[in-house]
């Protein structure tokens, strides 16, 4: 990597590899765009690398857009990429480090949502979405109601064994997870089928377009003929079927590069609050009941002018709905489709729902930190690293099939899971001694510049926030506005 100041981070080489793939060469053997990474990342000490995993994605994200951009070029000159690392790696904390003006988020979690004690160990209820909440209820035999606190879960779930406990809430569709060791999940089935999957699975798709440079108006499967410096990614499509912060982390820095990013969202599907005005900036945000035929009809009619589809749905997910991906590349030829489950696409917990929180306790990721700290109980990770982490490796990941199909009309679909996210921070050591220093707003200002901090419009007031990292030859991305869920027509902005 060219004009590396700091050391270059651990996981950038796997990261790099990854991506890659659809090159059929080393990645020692590819020309890389001049990264000028620079500054110190380190905001947290623990037994894992959480600022060099969040660097690398960074990077190998923005990495990757500058390989779109030189593909672009009539030029054969480098196109400069230049990194603060304390900005990329604050990244992590970004829905955690938002100052709204003259409003108030509300609270992240459910009141019943998190870690209990039970007969044999910890457990983790995530209790966010109704649905689940009331599968967590049921297991427990408890009454689906706003009376029901905490106080009475804890006590109900001091009587159930954990791994008991996790599998009925599982088979009533919600979503828990019993706190194991490393040692315990290397052994699962489900662990030993996570390991031997890469970090990302890619593959070509059978159809394939041919880019046009000079059509006036561009076909339907082009991309732009030229980039825009501050908007490089403007005319490109990205349909967004994706939940919570990794899938809306990918699509948000897409947009903020000045791609058209349209998330569409079951009817009636309500998203953590708290996170809105931070995972919708700068997208259209639409509703379509896919169980439906006439949804699933006006899905395939954007998905058919789309240039990118990022979704989280499970294994079987799209079937189960009468969905079917393949279709969908038959339709766009060249179609670039980037997808994320909780716990990888083989083995028995292929189709188990999953969240960062819930991943972190079942791989033993919570188990190690609290042995770091001597507690008696998990210890998270000081951020949700596997949603951020895996967000930038799928935005990464759109914009190497983006690039390959410039360079030849071939398609693609990429693939990677929380798990497997969470399995390579895990072969990262982290810097000792342990210490717990989270990023603030202010100190990421003081540390990268006034520049690294935004007040971004939102429909509820005015929201300070982190800006998106990293410049491209000079120019830098835009932070678009944000608002309610649903808003707008399941359409693009302008037809082709």
């Amino acid at each position: 990597m060219d004009r590396m100041d700091p050391a270059e981070p651990h996981a950038l080489r796997d990261v790099r590899a990854a991506l890659t793939q659809l090159d059929g060469r080393e990645p020692s053997d590819i020309r890389s765009p001049a990264i000028n990474l620079h500054g110190d990342a380190t905001w947290w000490r623990g037994p894992f690398g959480v600022d060099d995993l969040a660097v690398s994605c960074v990077v190998a994200a923005l990495e990757s857009l500058a390989v779109v951009v030189g593909r672009g070029r009539s030029t054969g000159a480098d196109v400069e990429v230049d990194v603060d690392a304390a900005h990329a790696s604050a990244m992590f904390w970004a829905e955690a480090l938002v100052e709204p003006d003259g409003w108030t988020i509300p609270p992240v979690w459910d009141p019943i949502a998190g870690d209990y004690e039970g007969a044999d160990g910890w457990i983790r209820l995530h209790t966010n979405y109704a649905h689940h909440r009331t599968a967590a209820l049921a297991a427990l035999g408890l009454p689906d109601s706003a009376a029901t606190g905490r106080d009475e879960v804890a006590a109900t779930v001091a009587n159930h064994p954990v791994h008991a406990l996790e599998s009925a809430v599982v088979e009533r569709c919600g979503v828990a997870g019993a706190c194991r060791s490393p040692q315990e999940w290397a052994t699962s089935d489900a662990g030993a089928a996570l390991a031997a999957e890469p970090l990302l699975v890619v593959d070509r798709t059978a159809t394939t377009h041919v880019e046009h440079a000079h059509a006036d108006p561009p076909p339907a499967a082009s991309l732009p003929a030229a980039f825009l410096p501050a908007a490089p990614l403007h005319g490109v499509r990205v349909l967004d079927l994706t939940r919570v912060l990794a899938g809306p982390t990918a699509t948000g820095m897409l947009a903020a590069w000045g791609a058209e990013v349209l998330r569409i969202d079951p009817v009636g599907f309500e998203e953590v609050p708290a996170i809105i005005p931070v995972v919708g900036a700068g997208k259209r945000t639409a509703a379509l009941d896919l169980r439906d035929p006439a949804g699933r009809d006006r899905l395939d009619e954007l998905v058919a002018s789309a240039d990118v589809v990022v979704h989280g749905y499970r294994g079987g997910a799209l079937s189960g709905l009468g969905i079917s991906s393949d279709r969908w590349h038959e339709q766009r030829p060249g179609l670039v489709e980037v997808s994320l489950d909780a716990f990888g696409w083989t083995g028995p917990w292929r189709t188990r729902r999953g969240f960062d929180s819930i991943v972190q306790h079942c791989v033993g990721i919570t188990t190690t930190a609290a042995e770091a700290v001597g507690a008696d109980r998990p210890t998270p990770l000081p951020c949700q690293a596997l949603d951020h982490g895996a967000g930038w490796l799928l935005a990464a990941a759109a914009l190497r099939g983006l690039a390959a199909r410039r360079d030849s009309g071939t398609g693609s679909r990429w693939r990677t899971s929380l798990a497997r996210v969470a399995a390579l921070l895990t072969s990262i050591p982290g810097p000792v001694p342990l210490a717990r220093t989270p990023p603030t707003l202010d100190a990421v200002r003081e540390r990268c510049g006034a520049a690294a901090v935004v007040v971004a419009a939102t429909d509820w007031g005015p929201l300070r926030r982190l800006a998106w990292p990293g410049t491209i030859d000079g120019a830098g991305p835009t932070m678009g506005g944000s608002g309610p869920l649903g808003r707008h027509l399941a359409a693009w902005s302008t037809d082709r």
